[in-house]
């Protein structure tokens, strides 16, 4: 069984761990079309990890998101500047 994620907040540490990850990758599209967003959540509820999910998106690496939705769904993942 997959032990959870608590406190981690990046999902490079989730994926090659081997912890639980919801695949919410294929909200991922489109939200990258919307020029702004306003992304409001509870506290201790996914934002940071979130953040960092569309970071690794942008940053193109794909060899993350093997077996993801947005992996499946034809998205290209070039390369673009992210500030961390």
């Amino acid at each position: 069984m997959k032990n959870l994620p608590l406190a981690i907040q990046n999902l490079k540490e989730i994926i090659e761990g081997e912890f639980v990850y919801v695949d919410k990758t294929d909200l991922f599209r489109e939200l990258i079309k919307v020029k702004q967003v306003f992304l409001s959540r509870p506290r201790r509820f996914g934002k940071s990890l979130f953040l960092d999910t569309l970071a690794e998106v942008f940053q193109g690496n794909a060899n993350l998101f093997s077996g993801l939705k947005i992996a499946d769904s034809g998205y290209e993942f070039k390369k673009y500047p992210v500030c961390a």
